[in-house]
């Protein structure tokens, strides 16, 4: 006859291996981007986004926040005002032109070792009267301007609540969530949400060279984004 401490312990190990199965897989930024860590890029080219939202104005949104993160994280990032005005001086006035340009011609034109190629895939408004909601959805990738090569990417999704909460009960109080929703999406402040993307991606940058941490952050772990097979 099997115990009750035997019982005990086999439902305890059941739950384990269940729980332990759902859980993100990990990995670590050293195993996931490791051509980061070869090519060590000290400067960075950033490319104003391709923008595949609904919203006409999420590109200029995004474009203000996009250098300061990855220069705090360690790299040397070209003035985007500059960049632009050496474009248009080649001809390039045209985001998805840049996008289709040879890799080595921005090391050609700017010195740059790799490249930040940035595409808005949402930048949506939900409004539903009483709750509305903002989801803003990027995509990054860094690639060297030497091998053309991939070194890391990295997706980043925020949604944002905007609606006016609780506000009593009755009509009166529906009323008032509805006109503090209106009131709320009307003056949201999309550059603080793009800020927000930028920070969900930017934390599994490997750190560059004007960081203390340089080469030092292989072992910090991530969530492995690895697609997985059904």
């Amino acid at each position: 006859m099997i115990s009750k401490k035997t019982i005990a312990y086999l439902i305890v190990a059941t739950f384990m291996f269940i729980f332990s199965g759902c859980g993100p897989a990990m990995t670590t930024k050293g195993a996931e981007f490791p051509k980061m860590y070869q090519e060590q890029p000290r400067s960075l080219l950033i490319l104003p986004p391709m923008n595949e939202s609904t919203d006409a104005e999420a590109k200029d949104y995004y474009m203000t926040t996009a250098e300061m993160p990855f220069a705090l994280m360690g790299y040397y990032t070209f003035p985007v005002e500059m960049v632009s005005d050496i474009m248009k001086q080649e001809g390039v006035y045209d985001t998805e032109l840049l996008y289709n340009l040879p890799m080595g011609k921005f090391k050609e034109y700017f010195g740059a070792d790799a490249v930040l190629l940035t595409r808005i895939k949402r930048w949506d408004v939900s409004y539903m009267v009483l709750a509305s909601s903002l989801t803003v959805a990027i995509e990054a990738k860094i690639v060297s301007t030497e091998s053309s090569e991939e070194l890391w990417s990295y997706t980043g999704v925020v949604t944002v609540d905007l609606s006016g909460g609780n506000s009593g009960g009755g009509i009166g109080g529906l009323i008032a969530s509805a006109v503090a929703t209106a009131i709320n999406t009307a003056a949201a402040d999309y550059v603080t949400y793009a800020r927000q993307a930028n920070a969900r991606i930017i934390y599994t940058l490997p750190v560059g060279p004007y960081h203390e941490g340089y080469m030092q952050d292989q072992s910090v772990e991530l969530i492995d984004q690895t697609p997985k097979e059904q």
